[in-house]
């Protein structure tokens, strides 16, 4: 089919097309076979309140089930769940107003919902413990299948305390789905993870080797996710270099390609043995008022009720 590659480029020729018909197009033409497919997708959509329309469009051409979102900067009392009610879907939220923000939309149910961490923040330091605290996580159960939208702390550079306290957040929502994925239960983490998981995932690993996103210990913890049972679900289709999610706003960065792969759908085994296609919608990265990030998609052949 038109289209089967892990990242539409955002360069066809839409002749007399609209951007959204164009990539309705093909989107739609990569839909699972079965009666109860599936389609996840994560979107970093640095600030809900800028991005609203254009995530009522993506969702209008995405024919999406669950997707999570991560930077809605809203606290919960204005984030606009009738909106998406009106496009058919249920949504529950974590915020904490003009930062953070997660939240996760469904229109095959949502149920058991889990604001923030189980585990409470009293074995580490005051600063830590606020990061710990942040609205980065929320959880839910959607068709059988358990969700979790993350917003994975920055860490702004390596000798400052919030990359520490990064640090420490990671070992949290490992040690806190670890028997999640031990159940055999189908699950996935999905999110915005602020790292690259290795060189390929990023445009210059000499020019970023001094910075967070891209360290040892960073990686570190994505292995120990690995090694709990969540897994990179994209990596699982598509070997390739240059297929980034993010792309800095400042000088021209997305035209001349220059991003990371930051935005990952980690899935425990039940979940990968049914993904059948995956892209980064790239398209929605463009236009007017984008977010830097672009939506990561991934279809599964069945649900798991």
């Amino acid at each position: 089919p038109e289209n089967s590659g892990p990242e539409n480029s955002g360069q066809e020729d839409f002749g007399q097309e609209s951007r959204s018909e164009k990539v309705a197009r093909l989107v739609r033409g990569w839909r699972p076979v079965g009666l109860m497919a599936v389609r996840i997708a994560t979107w970093n959509v640095n600030s809900l309140k800028a991005r609203l329309p254009r995530v009522e469009e993506w969702l209008g051409y995405a024919d999406c089930d669950v997707l999570v979102l991560q930077e809605t900067k809203f606290g919960d009392n204005a984030f606009p769940a009738m909106v998406f009610h009106g496009l058919g879907y249920e949504s529950v939220h974590f915020g904490q107003g003009q930062w953070n923000g997660v939240a996760i939309l469904s229109r095959v149910g949502l149920d058991d919902v889990q604001r923030g961490f189980v585990t409470p923040a009293d074995d580490v330091d005051e600063y830590t413990g606020g990061i710990l605290g942040e609205a980065r996580v929320i959880s839910a159960t959607c068709a059988g299948l358990r969700v979790t939208s993350v917003y994975v702390p920055n860490g702004r550079a390596i000798d400052d305390p919030h990359y520490q306290a990064k640090l420490v957040w990671l070992d949290r929502l490992c040690t806190e789905h670890r028997a999640e994925a031990n159940s055999g239960r189908p699950s996935v983490i999905m999110g915005d993870f602020n790292i690259a998981p290795d060189d390929r995932d990023v445009w210059s690993p000499q020019n970023l080797s001094e910075s967070t996103h891209v360290t040892e210990p960073e990686r570190l913890r994505l292995r120990d996710l690995a090694d709990a049972g969540f897994n990179d679900a994209f990596r699982q289709l598509y070997a390739d270099d240059r297929l980034y999610t993010y792309w800095d706003y400042r000088a021209g960065d997305f035209h001349q390609h220059r991003g990371m792969r930051i935005d990952l759908v980690l899935a425990t085994q039940p979940v990968l043995d049914r993904v059948q296609w995956a892209i980064v919608d790239r398209n929605a990265r463009k236009g007017k008022l984008p977010s830097d990030h672009a939506p990561v998609i991934v279809d599964l052949d069945g649900s798991f009720i």
